[in-house]
């Protein structure tokens, strides 16, 4: 699956959390001003690190002020929960935006797992099992409400399904997704890639067709330095990863070590 003729993309998750929406817009414009490919947030209710009482915003209110002040990148959610919206109301928003971008939306969309948002907002939070047959009920009605909708979405919105379960969510990536996005590591992304191609033979659909999408930058995640691109980025892009995402939090978005990565992607994209 090593589709090494995609370009390399460098999307940055902009993490809405401890911050004030000021801070959040301030980051967006820098992050497209330095030339990211795609800006990504993230569907919760609270945050998942630091002070779990501290500020946070809604995904998708969030998603359709993106769409209004940036022009060139694409941007979505890595990713938005299934669990948490009808699927045939999802699709309307996600069009919504979509036309609101003038076609620059992706929609990322998993089965859910923090069982907090459940909890206070009165979702069902149930296994995981059966959030991801609910995802898979959920697909199918999401593409059927796009070709109902007028106007329909205003190009044909990109599907990233985030997960590496390799029953289930693998299975859901051959059948609906453009984009397949997790954070492996080049060993567990080799394995994982090879559980896809299983899948994506039985439903008849080429596995090259699929985008490969990786979250990078962990060391920095945890408070050290992130590895070079050349060491983390390049075993992967060898694999076929042509998206390579960092995430960033509030309240400060420290856009440098982004940096590395998009000089890396123009060495490569140049030759």
């Amino acid at each position: 699956m090593a589709t090494m003729t995609r370009p390399v993309r460098i999307g940055v998750q902009i993490q809405p959390q401890h911050a004030s929406y000021d801070q959040i817009r301030d980051a967006v414009r820098r992050a497209e001003d330095m030339g990211v490919d795609v800006i990504f947030n993230w569907d919760h209710f609270f945050p998942l690190s630091g002070d779990p009482e501290g500020a946070h915003f809604e995904c998708w209110t969030m998603l359709a002020a993106w769409a209004e002040q940036t022009s060139r990148v694409q941007f979505g959610a890595l990713v938005s929960c299934n669990s948490y919206r009808n699927p045939q109301l999802l699709a309307d928003m996600a069009r919504t935006v979509d036309h609101i971008s003038d076609g620059r939306l992706i929609l990322g969309i998993g089965s859910g797992w923090f069982e907090r948002d459940y909890d206070e907002y009165g979702y069902e939070f149930g296994t995981a099992g059966g959030r991801l047959d609910d995802l898979a009920e959920a697909l199918p009605q999401i593409e059927h409400r796009w070709a109902q909708l007028n106007p329909k979405p205003a190009h044909d919105i990109p599907v990233m399904i985030g997960g590496g379960g390799e029953k289930k969510t693998l299975r859901l990536v051959a059948q609906y997704a453009d984009i397949w996005h997790s954070f492996s590591d080049a060993a567990t992304l080799e394995r994982k890639i090879g559980v896809l191609q299983g899948h994506c033979s039985d439903v008849g659909r080429p596995a090259d067709e699929i985008e490969i999408s990786v979250g990078v930058g962990g060391k920095g995640r945890e408070g050290r330095s992130p590895d070079a691109p050349e060491d983390e980025g390049a075993p992967l892009r060898e694999l076929g990863a042509s998206l390579f995402t960092m995430g960033v939090s509030g309240p400060d978005y420290d856009l440098a070590p982004l940096e590395p990565w998009l000089r890396w992607r123009d060495d490569l994209n140049a030759s």
